[in-house]
Parts: C-alpha cells; sequence; structure tokens
C-alpha cells in the first residue's frame, strides 16, 4: 500500500484507493484517468464494481446521465490492481503462517466480479521479496532492455494496423491475430475446458499477438497461446 501511495501522487500515474465514491463525481474522476495509469490497490467490492459499470473497458468513455443530460467523456486507462491471495495475506507461504479456510478464501476472492476479472488481461502472483540485505543479482532484462523491446513492439503494431493491439475491434482481430487451423482448435478446447468466455478469448488472443510481437515474429505460435492462457485467472482448488 506504501508503494501505491507514493506512485499515485506523480502522473500518468492514478489511484483508486478504498474510496466509498458512487456515481456522484465519478465523472470527474474517470476524467482525470484519462491516458493515464489507473492503481487500485486492497480491492473492496464498490469502488472498482461501479468503474467496470459507469466506464466499460472496451469503450473506452463513460456516460454519465442526469435528468435531462447524457454525456460522455473520454475515459481510457490502463488498469494495474493489487490483492492478498487471502484474508490474511499469507497464502503459499513456505512459512505456513496462513490459517485461512479454502471456504474463507472463496468467500474473499468473491468480492470481485467474473465480469471484471473477465477484463483484466494479465493475471500473476507475486512471491514475498526476501529479506535478504544483499540478493544475487537476478537474470533477464534489465528496465532499459525490456523497455526497448516494448517500444519497439508498439511500432510494429502502430505500423501493422495504426494502433496497439489492446484496441484491435473484432474485424482487427480476425485479421491480424489469425491462427494455424491446428492451433485454432487446440485455443478452442483449451477455452472449453477453462471455461473462458468469448470476451477472454479475444483478450487471449490480443496478448498473445503481442508476445509475438515482442520476439519479432509474424505469426502468431503455439506457445505464444500457451503463455497467454498462463495470465488468465486461476481457479481456487
Amino acid at each position: 500500500m506504501a508503494v501505491f501511495s507514493r506512485v499515485e501522487k506523480h502522473r500518468p500515474f492514478s489511484a483508486l484507493l478504498q474510496s466509498r465514491s458512487t456515481l456522484n463525481g465519478l465523472d470527474r474522476t474517470i476524467r482525470a484517468f484519462y491516458a493515464h495509469l489507473l492503481v487500485a490497490a486492497g480491492y473492496e467490492t464498490n469502488p472498482h464494481e461501479c468503474v467496470r459499470k459507469a466506464c466499460p473497458f472496451e469503450s473506452g468513455h463513460i456516460v454519465i446521465s442526469r435528468a435531462r443530460d447524457r454525456v460522455s467523456f473520454p475515459a481510457r486507462f490502463q488498469l494495474v490492481a493489487a490483492m492478498n491471495p487471502c484474508p490474511c495475506g499469507y497464502m503459499g507461504e513456505p512459512s505456513g503462517r496462513c490459517r485461512c479456510t479454502p471456504e474463507q478464501v472463496q468467500r474473499y476472492r468473491n468480492k470481485l466480479s467474473g465480469p471484471l476479472l473477465d477484463r483484466i488481461d494479465l493475471h500473476l502472483t507475486v512471491a514475498r521479496e526476501s529479506t535478504a540485505l544483499n540478493p544475487a543479482k537476478q537474470t533477464g532484462n534489465d528496465t532499459a532492455s525490456a523497455s526497448a523491446l516494448v517500444a519497439d513492439a508498439r511500432d510494429r503494431q502502430q505500423q501493422r494496423q495504426g494502433c496497439a493491439n489492446a484496441f484491435l475491434d473484432l474485424t482487427g482481430l480476425r485479421r491480424h491475430c489469425e491462427l494455424s487451423k491446428v492451433d485454432e482448435g487446440w485455443l478452442e478446447t483449451a477455452c472449453e475446458r477453462l471455461t473462458l468466455s468469448l470476451r477472454a478469448a479475444h483478450r487471449l488472443l490480443k496478448v498473445a499477438r503481442t508476445l509475438a510481437d515482442l520476439e519479432q515474429v509474424e505469426s502468431i505460435m503455439r506457445h505464444h497461446l500457451a503463455e497467454a492462457l498462463q495470465y488468465r485467472p486461476a481457479t481456487l482448488g
């Protein structure tokens, strides 16, 4: 929470933190999020469901209706959200500190509706940071090289279709995210087994297209689809 409280004070970051705001005044709040990064920490039901209903992620605009007027405002933003894995926050730790029952965990996670989770493309589990004072150097790309890869991938998308993959409509999705017949059947089977909605399948294709762009390859391959599937929310076992 402390990290989010520091980040939200600096543009392009904005925060939605444990707010009880409803549609009253939400138009001003959403307009402030336009073209910004919306940080939502400590998920609660009301404000985040309010954002989902008032500002559909797909449309990128909010419609405010009053007694005699109906006004549309631009409200496209990138959402980064965080929540604990369970009520106590220690689920999955090797120390075994978590004493939450499966019923308590499920009740906690059910605060977020399926339609809201369906609209979040990347779901990642982040392990507790090590307390080592001199941690070993991590392998992989540093910030500068990762940033360069992302910038190059965005340039490829702009040159290919004139927009980022996230903004592809259905026609653009069919044109630029075409799969082989074998991979198309594989993906359909996977979506059926995981009970993914058609919206989730479309968003998954956009993620796979982005993974292919990051690898600088023209076609979406099976391993891109498999990785994109891993970013869908896991069910509680």
